[in-house]
C-alpha cells in the first residue's frame, strides 16, 4: 500500500494596521485570529506609530509573524497611485519604513521577519527592474537578509535572489489573474473576487494544486507558499475565517513560512 500524500502546507497573510489616527480600515484583531503572517503598514500608505505598535503587540501575543508592508509615500492615495521615485530615494524610504516597524516589533518582543511591497509598488516591481532593485537595496540597507514576499517570477524576486535574499511566492485567492500569471489591475471589471465560495475554491486550488483559473478561463501556475487575504474589503475578517476553516477541513496545514 502506498503511503498517503503529505498534506499541503500554506501560510495565510493579511495587510494590517491600515488606518491613520482615528481612521481604521482593517479589523486587525479579527484578522489576527486567522492569519499566520501580518503585513503591517509602515506609515507611507497607511499606519501611524500608535497603530504600528498596537498591531505588533497583538501579533506577538498571538504568535503571528510580523512583516513590513512597504509602500510609495502616498497616504492620500493609499499607496495605489503610480509614482516614479528615483531609485536612491526609494531605497532610503524602504529602509526607513522597515526600521520604523522594527522598533515596535522589538518592543513587543518580536522582530520584523519579512518584507512585502504594497499596492502600486507591488505591481511596479513585477515588471520594473530598476524599481525592484531599489526596493531590494532598501531591504539590504535595513541590515538583515529578510525574506521578500511577492509574486513568483517577478523582477522583485529576481533582484532579491541576486542580492542573496530569500524569496517567498504569494498568491491572491480574491484577485483575478491574467493568463500571464499577473494580477488583473483593480481598475478593470472583475479584478476583485467577492463571492465567498469562489474565493475558497481558488484558495484550495492554489494550496493543493498550485494553480488558479485566469480571467480568460485558462489555468496558470501560482507556485505560492503564502496566500494573501485582503483586509480592506467589507466582510474581510469573516471571509478570511471561512477560507482558513475550509483549507483546514480539506487537510491543508496552515503555518507561517518564517
Amino acid at each position: 500500500m502506498n503511503d498517503p500524500a503529505p498534506a499541503a502546507l500554506i501560510d495565510l497573510n493579511a495587510d494590517l494596521g491600515e488606518g491613520f489616527g482615528r481612521w481604521q480600515l482593517t479589523d486587525d484583531e479579527a484578522l489576527l485570529s486567522v492569519v499566520t503572517s501580518a503585513n503591517v503598514a509602515c506609515g507611507f500608505h497607511a499606519g501611524d506609530p500608535t497603530t504600528m505598535r498596537r498591531v505588533c503587540e497583538q501579533a506577538a501575543a498571538r504568535g503571528v509573524v510580523i512583516g513590513a508592508q512597504i509602500s510609495y509615500r502616498d497616504l492620500a492615495g493609499f499607496g495605489r497611485r503610480a509614482m516614479d521615485v528615483p531609485p536612491r530615494e526609494l531605497a532610503d524610504e524602504i529602509a526607513y519604513q522597515i526600521g520604523a516597524l522594527e522598533i515596535f516589533a522589538r518592543a513587543a518582543g518580536a522582530r520584523v521577519a519579512y518584507v512585502k511591497p504594497h499596492g502600486a509598488l507591488y505591481n511596479r516591481c513585477v515588471h520594473d527592474e530598476e524599481q525592484a532593485a531599489a526596493v531590494i537595496d532598501g531591504v539590504r540597507t535595513a541590515g538583515r537578509p529578510l525574506p521578500v514576499l511577492g509574486l513568483p517570477g517577478s523582477r522583485l524576486h529576481e533582484a532579491a535572489r541576486r542580492a542573496g535574499l530569500p524569496t517567498v511566492g504569494e498568491a491572491f485567492a480574491d484577485r483575478a489573474y491574467t493568463p500571464a500569471g499577473t494580477l488583473v489591475p483593480r481598475r478593470e471589471p472583475g479584478a476583485v473576487v467577492h463571492d465567498p465560495d469562489a474565493v475558497l475554491a481558488r484558495a484550495l486550488g492554489m494550496a493543493r494544486d498550485g494553480t488558479v483559473t485566469a480571467i480568460d478561463g485558462t489555468r496558470v501556475a501560482t507556485a505560492a507558499r503564502s496566500l494573501c487575504l485582503h483586509g480592506d474589503t467589507p466582510g474581510a475578517a469573516a471571509l478570511a475565517r471561512r477560507v482558513r476553516d475550509g483549507l483546514e477541513a480539506a487537510g491543508v496545514r496552515i503555518r507561517s513560512f518564517a
